[in-house]
C-alpha cells in the first residue's frame, strides 16, 4: 500500500474499507486527498455507494459495481451540485461535455458542497494544505481526555466541605475505635504472662484474668459501636456528596451550548452521570471509609509497637517502605487501565443509546444481527481492557499478601531471638502482643492496598465528570445583561459570519426583518439555513458581526429570558415521555388546562387528542413513538405557541403532515404568525406563499430576497428551485 499520500480528513477512517483501501492504493507518491464524499444513490435510484475523492492532482471515484474512474483536474471545468426535494446531484462537466453524474441523499449534501468549494480553490490555484491553513480553514481544537491523575479525587472536597462537621465527628469516632482495638490486643500481654507464671502453689487468678478479659470485651464492644457510627456517618456524607455532584454535573450540562454535545455521544454522557458517579459513591462510602479507619489504626498500632519494644517495631516495619513503593508503582499502571475501561464502558453505553431508541429503524432494515455485532465488539473491548487491568491486579495483590506475611514472620524471628537471649524486658506475653499487633498492622495494610484498585477507578470516573464541569459554554452570559421583558421582534443581521469547526458556513450575511414580518428561508441542503436559525435562537454565537433584536445585540441579553421570547418548531419533533398535556406545557409548566387546549386547537391538534383514550392525559411513548409523525408535529407546534413567542421559528414545520393536515396548519399559521416575527424554513416552496419576503441562501450568503412573484420574475436561484420542484412531481418514486 502506498504511504506517500496523506488523508487527515474528518470521517475518512469511517469510510468502508472495501471502498477506501483500493482507492488509497492507487494514489501516487505525494498525492494528497483534499475532499471526499459518498454518493449513496445510483443512476437507477437504488441505494448503492460510490466513493468520490478530490486530490491535489486528479478526481477519482470507486464503487463495487463500476470500478475505478478518474479525471485529471485539467479536464474538469466545473463541479455542479443540485438539490431537488431531498435528492442531490453532483455533476462533473468538462469544457464541452458532461463527464460524470452521481446522486446522493440529503445527508451527503454538506460533503458535496465542501467538495465543490475545494475544487474551486484548486482551480483558482489557492493552496489547500493540511499544513498551511487559510482564513477559512481554522482547525478545530482537539478534545483529548486528560492524563490520568489521582489528584482529581481531591477536587471532591468542594462538595464535601459543607459536611465537614460530620466528617470531623466520624474521624474522632474512628480514632477512638482504633485506640479501643489496640487496647484489646495490649491486654493479651498481662493475661499471657499471668497464665504462664501460674503454678500449683500460686493463689487463684480467675478474678485477675476476668479483669483483663473484661477490658478486652469492653474495648471490642466500644470499637464495634464506634466503627458502626463512623461508617453510618461517612456513608451518609458520601451519598450527599455524590448526589450534589450528579446534580451539579447535570445542571452544568444543561447550561452548555450545542457545540459541546455535537462532539459527544449520548451514551457516554449518560455513563458519566450515572455509572461514574455511582462508582464515586461506592468509593466514598466503602473504600474511603475503610481507608480512613485503617490509616488511623496503622498509626495507633505503630505507636503501640514502639511503646512495647522499639527493636521489634523497627524489624516489623522493614517491609513497609517496599510495600508503599509497590502500591505507588501499581497505581500509575492501574490508573491508565481504568481510564481505558471507562472509555470502553462509555462506548458500549453509546451503542445502547443508539439502538434502543432507534429500534424501529433497526427492525425496518433487518439490521438486528449487525447491531448485535456492534454491541459484541464494544462488549469485547470492555472485556479486553478489564482483563489487562486484572492481569496486573492479580499479580500485585498476592505479592502484597506475601510481603505482609513476611513482615509477621520477621516479628516472630526477632521475638524468638530476644526470648532466647533471655531479655528481661521481653516476655512471652510481649511476643504475643507484638505478633498480634504486627498481624493487625499488616492485615490493615493489606486491606488498604485494595484502595489502589478502587481509587484508580474512582479517579478515572472523577476526571470524566470534572471534564464536563470544567467545560465553559461557548454561549456565555453577559457580564452586564440588558433589561428584557417582552420583545417586539425586530431582527437584524449585521455582517454575520459563522464556522462549524474548520468550515465557514455563513459569510458576511446582512438583513433587517421588521417586527411581525414573515420571512421564508430557502436554499440547497447545507446552504446555512438551519445555522441561521441556530444563531437566532442563540444555540451558537456568531463568529463575526452581530445579530440584533429590538436594536440590542442578543449577546447582551441573558440566555434564558431571551429564549423564552423565541418559539421553535423543529423539523424532527421531539416529545418527552409523559402526557400530551405535559408535552404541550413544557415551555410553560404552570399553564392552565384551558391554555393548553387553546394552543392545541390553534395547532389543529385538539380533535385527534380527544379521540385518544385519556385525552390530554394520554401517555406518549419515549420520544412520542405512540403518535404518528403528523401528530407529533402538531403537538410540537402547540408547545411553541403556548409560550406566545415574539419570534417564531418554523424549521420545516409542516414536513411531517399530509396534504389535508398541511392545509389545516397553513390556515392556522396565517392567524398565528400575525404580530410575530416569523422565520420559516421550507424545501416545499408552496408552504411559503404567505411569506412577506423570501430570501435565498447559497453557501452561507444571501443571494436573492423578495416576494414569491418578484423572485420568479428575476429568473435566478429561486426560479431554478421552483422549476426543479415542479419537475420533481414528474419523477417516479421521488
Amino acid at each position: 500500500m502506498n504511504t506517500g499520500h496523506t488523508s487527515p480528513l474528518d470521517g475518512w477512517p469511517a469510510v468502508e474499507a472495501s471502498l477506501r483501501e483500493p482507492l488509497v492504493a492507487r494514489l501516487s507518491e505525494g498525492e494528497t486527498i483534499v475532499a471526499f464524499m459518498i454518493s449513496d444513490i445510483d443512476s437507477n435510484r437504488f441505494y448503492r455507494k460510490t466513493l468520490i475523492v478530490l486530490t491535489n492532482r486528479r478526481f477519482l471515484s470507486h464503487s463495487a459495481e463500476s470500478g475505478f474512474q478518474e479525471w485529471a483536474l485539467s479536464e474538469i471545468d466545473k463541479i455542479k451540485t443540485k438539490d431537488r426535494g431531498g435528492l442531490g446531484t453532483l455533476e462533473l462537466t468538462g469544457a464541452t461535455r458532461r463527464l460524470a453524474v452521481w446522486h446522493y441523499t440529503i445527508a451527503q449534501g454538506p460533503s458535496a458542497l465542501i467538495l465543490g468549494d475545494r475544487f474551486e480553490d484548486q482551480k483558482s490555484h489557492r493552496a489547500i494544505s493540511t499544513e498551511v491553513v487559510e482564513d477559512d480553514e481554522i482547525p478545530e481544537p482537539e478534545d483529548h481526555e486528560s492524563i490520568p491523575d489521582t489528584t482529581a479525587l481531591l477536587r471532591l472536597w468542594q462538595f464535601a466541605r459543607p459536611h465537614a462537621f460530620w466528617m470531623i465527628v466520624a474521624l474522632s469516632m474512628t480514632l477512638t475505635a482504633a485506640i479501643a482495638e489496640v487496647k484489646t490486643i495490649e491486654m493479651t500481654k498481662p493475661l499471657v504472662d499471668l497464665l504462664k507464671n501460674y503454678g500449683p502453689d500460686q493463689p487463684p487468678i480467675l478474678n485477675q484474668a476476668f479483669y483483663y478479659l473484661g477490658i478486652m470485651l469492653g474495648s471490642a464492644v466500644i470499637a464495634w459501636l464506634l466503627g458502626w457510627g463512623q461508617g453510618a456517618i461517612l456513608a451518609w456524607v458520601s451519598e450527599r456528596v455524590t448526589g450534589d455532584l450528579r446534580r451539579r454535573t447535570y445542571s452544568h450540562l444543561q447550561k452548555l451550548s450545542l457545540e459541546y454535545f455535537g462532539g459527544k455521544r449520548t451514551g457516554d454522557l449518560m455513563s458519566r452521570i450515572s455509572s461514574d458517579s455511582d462508582r464515586l459513591c461506592s468509593f466514598l462510602s466503602d473504600s474511603i471509609v475503610d481507608f480512613t479507619a485503617n490509616t488511623i489504626l496503622l498509626f495507633v498500632v505503630a505507636y503501640a509497637l514502639f511503646r512495647e519494644n522499639y527493636q521489634v517495631a523497627l524489624v516489623a516495619l522493614l517491609p513497609f517502605p517496599f510495600i508503599i513503593w509497590l502500591m505507588y508503582y501499581a497505581r500509575d499502571k492501574l490508573q491508565t487501565g481504568f481510564q481505558a475501561s471507562s472509555r470502553a464502558w462509555g462506548a458500549m453505553s453509546s451503542v445502547l443509546a443508539d439502538t434502543i431508541p432507534g429500534i424501529r429503524v433497526v427492525k425496518a432494515f433487518a439490521q438486528e444481527d449487525r447491531e448485535i455485532e456492534r454491541f459484541s465488539t464494544a462488549n469485547e473491548l470492555v472485556v479486553s481492557t478489564n482483563n489487562r487491568v486484572n492481569s496486573l491486579w492479580t499479580f500485585f495483590w498476592p505479592l502484597i499478601t506475601f510481603l505482609n506475611h513476611l513482615g509477621v514472620l520477621v516479628v516472630w524471628v526477632c521475638g524468638v531471638w530476644l526470648i532466647g537471649r533471655r531479655d528481661p524486658h521481653f516476655s512471652v506475653g510481649s511476643l504475643t502482643t507484638v505478633v498480634l499487633l504486627s498481624e493487625k498492622f499488616y492485615g490493615k495494610l493489606e486491606m488498604m492496598s485494595r484502595i489502589v484498585n478502587a481509587s484508580q477507578r474512582a479517579a478515572a470516573s472523577a476526571q470524566r465528570i470534572f471534564e464536563i464541569l470544567d467545560r465553559v459554554s461557548s454561549v456565555p452570559e453577559p457580564a452586564k445583561p440588558a433589561p428584557l421583558d417582552k420583545l417586539r421582534g425586530e431582527l437584524e443581521f449585521r455582517h454575520v459570519g459563522f464556522r462549524y469547526g474548520n468550515r465557514k458556513v455563513i459569510r458576511d450575511f446582512s438583513l433587517k426583518i421588521a417586527a411581525g414580518e414573515m420571512i421564508g428561508l430557502v436554499g440547497h441542503t447545507g446552504a446555512g439555513k438551519s445555522t441561521l436559525i441556530n444563531l437566532v435562537c442563540r444555540f451558537f454565537d456568531v463568529a463575526e458581526g452581530s445579530i440584533l433584536v429590538d436594536g440590542v445585540d442578543i449577546r447582551s441579553y441573558k440566555v434564558e429570558p431571551y429564549r423564552r421570547n423565541v418559539g421553535i418548531v423543529l423539523q424532527d419533533p421531539f416529545l418527552f415521555y409523559g402526557t400530551i398535556a405535559e408535552n404541550i406545557a413544557y415551555g410553560l409548566p404552570n399553564a392552565t388546562r384551558q391554555q393548553i387546549i387553546d394552543a392545541a386547537k390553534a395547532a389543529r391538534a385538539h380533535e385527534f387528542i380527544l379521540q385518544l383514550a385519556d385525552g390530554y392525559d394520554s401517555l406518549v411513548g419515549e420520544r412520542g413513538q405512540s403518535l404518528s409523525g403528523g401528530e407529533r408535529q402538531r403537538i410540537s407546534i402547540a408547545r411553541a405557541l403556548l409560550i406566545d413567542p415574539r419570534i417564531l421559528i418554523l424549521d420545516e414545520a409542516t414536513s411531517a403532515l399530509d396534504s389535508t393536515t398541511e392545509r389545516q396548519i397553513q390556515e392556522a399559521l396565517q392567524n398565528l404568525v400575525r404580530g410575530r416575527t416569523t422565520i420559516a424554513i421550507a424545501h416545499r416552496l408552496s408552504t411559503l406563499s404567505q411569506a412577506d419576503r423570501i430570501m435565498v441562501i447559497e453557501r452561507g450568503r444571501l443571494v436573492e430576497i423578495g416576494t414569491h412573484d418578484e423572485l420568479l420574475k428575476i429568473n435566478g436561484a429561486y426560479a431554478a428551485l421552483h422549476k426543479a420542484q415542479q419537475e420533481l412531481t414528474k419523477d417516479i418514486g421521488w
